[in-house]
């Protein structure tokens, strides 16, 4: 079981595309088996949100983080996948969404979950060609 600890953002840099929040150490650790372990930027070191969409840009990217001398690496894609990464990361962005971009939070609430139901069809398809069910597999691609 995986969930965050915290996540404060070291910096954030805004342009007219994306919002770009900087990590660093300290600033963001998640709970993993019941053990803490700390953000270290040694690869991904930055979350880089579209401000129009507000959706994650950058899916391929790569954390590590540390307990001790166990290294411990997450993708993007399975940080966003845990609600409350995405809930941090949406207030956190949300001032930096510009007038232009305001939503409501039921909007804004939509978005995430659409979102997490999308990665979750993804994890479906995923295990259903793992068991080679050719059915199942053919009906979640539709649900794309």
């Amino acid at each position: 079981m995986i969930s965050v600890k915290m996540l404060k953002p070291y910096y954030i840099k805004a342009d007219d595309q994306f919002v770009r929040i900087i990590l660093a150490y300290q600033y963001f650790s998640v709970v993993i088996n019941k053990q803490v372990f700390q953000f270290i930027p040694i690869e991904g070191k930055e979350i880089r949100i579209n401000r129009r969409t507000r959706k994650v840009e950058n899916v391929g990217s790569r954390f590590a983080f540390q307990k001790g001398k166990d290294v411990i690496y997450l993708t993007m894609t399975e940080l966003i996948s845990l609600p409350d990464f995405m809930t941090q990361l949406h207030h956190i962005a949300k001032p930096y969404y510009g007038i232009d971009y305001e939503v409501d939070e039921e909007f804004e609430s939509k978005l995430i979950f659409e979102e997490l139901e999308r990665l979750n069809i993804k994890r479906l398809i995923d295990k259903a060609l793992d068991e080679r069910d050719e059915n199942t597999f053919r009906e979640l691609v539709r649900l794309l």
